[in-house]
Formats: structure tokens, C-alpha cells, sequence
């Protein structure tokens, strides 16, 4: 059975630990792998040899390392198809998601391959009587980057590259549920000339994360994954000095109105809430028709598109819902369900019960829809993360607002509607940190920055973008005043055959 370890120096590393964790192939609910959980010691060997890699380049030329992730772009682009297969084995979603997933990550590769200019500081002339004044960003110096399962490429892909490309050392904690794409990945960047030690994956559990956030050698931590888990990385990661963003739960709205291309909000639907299983923090997990009539229409549309949704492994490449990711997740959104039927809403569609050929100890689920959920039921408060979409009818546009306003989360949302004055108000009276407009799934391209608010998000940063160039580097001004006048006898001029 294939072994991981962890990927230290530009080569595989098996690490010092006896403890290993099982990887499942959560559509056959077999033991595929098995993956290394470091120890103490051994994540202080890799912040160790991170520390050692990180003043040397800290001090390449940007352009250097801006021509590291050229290479390492076409690499990605090159393998995708691999990287594609590779993940889906070991996540269950199905082989387009896993394409689009990976193609995320690659935009933000592309964006900081302009890091020379994304790190031009500012100079201002003349603050003083012969003083100027100018600034520049450097790197933190070691980050951590801490990832869940449901996107083991498109996150770490959001993190590492910006705190590369800005001159930082990096250690990766990958999810141990998929840890196999992480560690392909890293070979593609040793091969496109990454120097030995800027890089490191460390697979583990508890014992690896809390050696991160207690070493006094690692600047900064960058974190997804559950809020439970972000809070106590966030509060664990500052009380021990060091930058952290921690980026958590969700639970998203969709507002619909009834002037909405009904159509087009049934697409938007089957796509955002259903897509990767409902395993994704911007997945639409919560919609909201305004008026009785937006919402028996939005029903009626809804349901048979629904129950059509092919069920099966991402081996069957007609598959549109893959596995959930483990047994515990299984159980964990039947419980959900239950407990919406149990506090009276209205089980639509049930999407429970799935059987496939083959595939019999595997971790399906189909969609399901509930109607008439109301704001203090359990499935509507909590986040889920399951193929389940819950409908809270509204009665007024307003009471919409105030819902999405009143909740713990503030990750994403959004608004189908043509008319464009309500949209403009929506955008602007929500507190959330990505709004779409008609668009369902409002993940920011890697030139912006991506990140809720609320207990969506705990730190000052968001991912990628100008947020992410910021978090992983530190502003230094300078003053300078130089004597004034000019020395006699200096030369200011090109000495003809000296300096041509």
C-alpha cells in the first residue's frame, strides 16, 4: 500500500513518526493510502531547515523569483489532467471540478508572477528641507499554511505562491484526508527551480498544527477550515506573536426577487449548492425567494432539476455529485437532516438512500431540498457543508436583508434580480465580504482578494490579491537627509572609455 510522507528540501521525506493516518477513497470506502502524522520534532526540523532557506530568498531578486513561478505555471498547466485525476481518487468530486479547482489555483499563480511591480514601494521628495522619505515591503520571513480537504490544490495554491513570490519560506499542513495532489505539486515546483528549502509540506494532525502555532520561528500562519478550529488557530497563533488569518465557516445566501429569469436562478442553484457535494465555504447552502409566489416558482423549478442530478464516482464521467469525503461527514448530514424534519420543515426532496452498484460502502448522498425553513432551525443556523439546500421564504426585500445581516456568517451571498437599483442597494447594505450579482458563487479573481466577514473571517488579511501580497510582507519606511551643497572638484560626468 503507496506510503506518504512529507516533501522537506525539494525531495520526499519519510519523517521520524510511526503514527499514520488512512486515506479513503470516499466512493468505495476503502483504505487507499496511508499518510505520515509528524511529530513534534519532526516539524521543528522542517521550521528548522524553512528558517535556515528563508534569508537567501528573502534576498533573490524579485524577477528571480517571479521567473520561479513562470515555470511552475506551465508545469500545473501541464499536468493538469493528472493533478485532476489524482485529486478526485482521494476527494470524490468529480473530474470538471477538480480541472476548475486546479485552475483557481493557477490564476494566482499568474498574478504574482508580476511580483516586481506588485512590491514597488513609494517615494516622496522633499518631505523636509533636503529630506526625503520612501517605502518598500519585505517578507515576514517563515509561513505556515494550514488547508482543509475540500480544495487540497485551489487553497494552498491561494496561499504559497504570494508568500513565495514575496520572498517568504513556506511549511504546508496539508488536510491528511487528500494529501496526494499537495505532494505532487511540490514536485512540480522543486522542478521549476525552487531552491532546497523555500518550500515544505508536513502531513499531521493536532500535534503538527500546535508545533507551527507555538514556534517561535514561524512569522505568520494562514488558515481555512472550520470556525471551532480558525478561532482557536487564531487565538493559539497571536497569543504567540505572529500574523494570522484564518478564514472560516459559512453559510450563504441567495436573494431572489420576483422580477428574476427564474431559469437562470434554477441554474445558478443546481450549481452552487450542489456542486462538490456542497463541500465549499462559498457554496449557496441557503435561498431566499421573496414573496409566496417567487418562492412556490422557485420550488417548482427546482425540484425535478434536482432529483435528475447523476449520483456516482468521478470515474463515471457523467457524474454530477460525487461522494461526500468521509464516513463522519456521512453521518454528520444525515444528522442535519433529521433534525430540519424533526423542527417541522418541509423535506422536498430527499436525497438520502442512494445506492450504487460497486460502490456500496461509499460515502453518496443525493441532493435534498427543504422548504419552509425557518431562521431558528438547526440546518438553517449551521453550516452544513453537504449536498442540502434549505428555502427560507421572505416576505418583503428588506426582511431579506436583515436575515443575511443578522447571521454569525459573512462569507458570501448574493442577489438575482434585473433591476439594478435593488441590486446597488444589496451590494451595499450587506454585511459580507463577497457579493454577487446574478452571479451565484462570488469567488474573486486572484488580482482581488478573497474573504468574509464576521465569524467568517478572524485576522485583518484576506487571500490573494493585494490582501495577500500585504499579509505576507512588512511595510519599512525610510527617511533620509543627506548634507546639503556640493562637494568642488566632484566629477557628475560619463569619463569617455571608463564608463561607456
Amino acid at each position: 500500500m503507496n506510503s506518504i510522507g512529507h516533501f522537506v528540501s525539494n525531495e520526499h521525506w519519510p519523517g521520524t513518526s510511526g503514527r499514520l493516518g488512512d486515506v479513503i477513497n470516499p466512493a468505495t470506502g476503502e483504505v487507499i493510502s496511508r499518510v505520515t502524522l509528524a511529530t513534534k520534532e519532526d516539524v521543528d526540523t522542517v521550521i528548522g531547515i524553512a528558517a535556515k532557506a528563508a534569508p537567501g530568498w528573502a534576498a533573490t531578486p524579485p524577477a528571480k523569483r517571479a521567473a520561479v513561478m513562470f515555470n511552475f505555471r506551465d508545469l500545473l498547466k501541464r499536468h493538469i489532467e493528472e493533478l485532476a485525476v489524482m485529486l478526485s481518487a482521494e476527494h470524490g468530486k468529480t473530474i470538471p471540478d477538480a480541472k476548475g479547482e486546479i485552475a483557481r489555483g493557477i490564476e494566482v499563480v499568474e498574478f504574482v508572477c508580476g511580483v516586481p511591480q506588485l512590491l514597488k514601494g513609494e517615494y516622496s521628495e522633499a518631505v523636509g528641507q533636503n529630506v526625503d522619505s520612501f517605502s518598500v515591503r519585505q517578507p515576514v520571513g517563515v509561513i505556515a499554511g494550514i488547508t482543509p480537504f475540500n480544495f487540497p490544490a485551489m487553497v494552498p495554491l491561494w496561499m504559497y505562491p504570494v508568500a513565495l513570490a514575496t520572498g517568504n519560506a513556506f511549511i504546508l499542513k496539508p488536510s491528511e484526508k487528500d494529501p496526494s495532489v499537495v505532494m505532487r505539486i511540490a514536485e512540480l515546483l522543486a522542478e521549476a527551480g525552487l531552491p532546497e528549502g523555500v518550500f515544505n509540506v508536513v502531513n499531521g494532525d493536532k500535534e503538527a498544527v500546535d508545533t507551527l502555532l507555538d514556534s517561535p520561528l514561524i512569522d505568520a500562519v494562514s488558515f481555512v477550515g472550520s470556525t471551532t478550529i480558525g478561532e482557536y488557530i487564531y487565538q493559539r497563533g497571536t497569543a504567540a506573536g505572529k500574523r494570522v488569518q484564518a478564514l472560516c465557516g459559512a453559510k450563504n445566501h441567495m436573494v431572489i426577487l420576483p422580477d428574476a429569469d427564474m431559469e437562470q436562478v434554477t441554474d445558478a442553484l443546481i450549481g452552487s449548492a450542489y456542486g462538490s457535494a456542497g463541500e465549499r465555504c462559498m457554496a449557496i447552502s441557503v435561498a431566499v425567494p421573496v414573496g409566496e409566489g417567487t418562492a412556490d416558482r422557485l420550488i417548482e423549478a427546482l425540484t425535478p432539476r434536482i432529483r435528475a442530478l447523476k449520483v456516482a464516482p468521478y470515474t463515471d464521467p457523467s457524474s454530477e455529485l460525487g461522494p461526500v469525503i468521509s464516513k463522519q461527514s456521512y453521518d454528520k448530514i444525515h444528522d442535519y437532516i433529521d433534525q430540519g424534519i424533526n423542527k417541522g420543515a418541509n423535506l422536498v426532496v430527499d436525497g438520502r438512500g442512494v445506492e450504487l452498484q460497486g460502490y456500496e460502502n461509499g460515502y453518496f448522498i443525493g441532493g435534498c431540498l427543504f422548504d419552509n425553513v425557518t431562521t431558528d432551525m438547526t440546518i438553517y443556523r449551521e453550516e452544513i457543508f453537504g449536498p442540502v439546500l434549505s428555502v427560507v421564504r421572505a416576505e418583503s426585500y428588506d426582511q431579506a436583508v436583515d436575515m443575511i445581516n443578522d447571521h454569525e456568517y459573512g462569507n458570501g451571498t448574493a442577489i438575482f434580480t434585473r433591476d439594478g437599483d435593488a441590486a446597488r442597494d444589496f451590494w451595499s447594505r450587506v454585511k459580507i465580504g463577497m457579493v454577487g450579482v446574478n452571479v451565484p458563487i462570488p469567488v474573486p479573481v486572484a488580482y482581488h482578494s478573497f474573504g468574509g466577514w464576521k465569524r467568517s473571517l478572524f485576522g485583518d488579511h484576506h487571500l490573494h490579491g493585494m490582501e495577500g501580497v500585504r499579509f505576507c510582507t512588512r511595510l519599512k519606511t525610510m527617511t533620509t537627509r543627506w548634507p546639503s551643497g556640493i562637494r568642488t572638484g566632484a566629477e557628475f560626468n560619463f569619463t569617455a572609455g571608463k564608463d561607456a
